[in-house]
């Protein structure tokens, strides 16, 4: 989210306002004028695009969000040799996670205020992409590079937790990285027919 500003559009400026003003001030006490003043445009502009709050919020969830880019990943930069497939993911997640850590914020201090719309859309991303996962160690399985068929879910589940659970813990750059290669030693190991 760090793209030079002036070559942002107007729906962009007005979803990374959002962000920044209900990662610091949470979602109920951001106003939609705060807002559209934040991202230079008046508040018409934002209904214009996206009618409501909790849209402009749902909106940030889904554009920033890392389903889309995780798809592409699997869909296109996965090669068929777990080590490293399991690296690449580790490393993808773990960028776009760290450079939305501000939309993380926002599901934390908003608990009680965000709209169920809101927490729908935050909660595609985990579902799709161990679904991604689960998918790619079945296809695994099935050729015999990984341990048989059966339990893919759950081990995508556990990966994906692991990965999340170090995430919430804010490792500095070289930690995080000792962190993914040692994992995914490990993981990549055991389930190494």
């Amino acid at each position: 989210m760090s793209e030079d500003r002036s070559k942002r559009t107007t729906a962009d400026k007005l979803l990374l306002a959002a962000i920044d003003l209900m990662a610091e001030k949470g979602y109920a006490a951001t106003t939609t004028k705060e807002i559209a003043a934040e991202a230079g445009v008046n508040e018409v502009t934002l209904f214009r695009h996206y009618g409501t709050k909790e849209k402009l919020v749902a909106a940030a969830f889904a554009r920033f969000h890392y389903a889309d880019a995780m798809t592409k990943l699997f869909g296109e930069s996965l090669q068929g040799s777990l080590h490293e497939d399991l690296l690449l993911i580790s490393r993808t997640y773990h960028k776009i996670m760290n450079s939305n850590r501000k939309l993380f914020m926002i599901i934390q201090r908003g608990t009680s205020h965000l709209p169920d719309e809101v927490y729908q859309e935050a909660r595609r991303h985990p579902k799709h992409l161990r679904m991604l996962l689960a998918n790619y160690l079945t296809g695994m399985a099935e050729r015999g590079l990984v341990i048989p068929p059966g339990k893919q879910e759950i081990q995508a589940r556990a990966y994906l937790e692991m990965n999340h659970g170090v995430f919430r813990n804010h490792l500095e750059e070289a930690e995080l990285a000792d962190f993914i290669e040692e994992s995914v030693r490990i993981f990549a190991r055991a389930l190494t027919p």
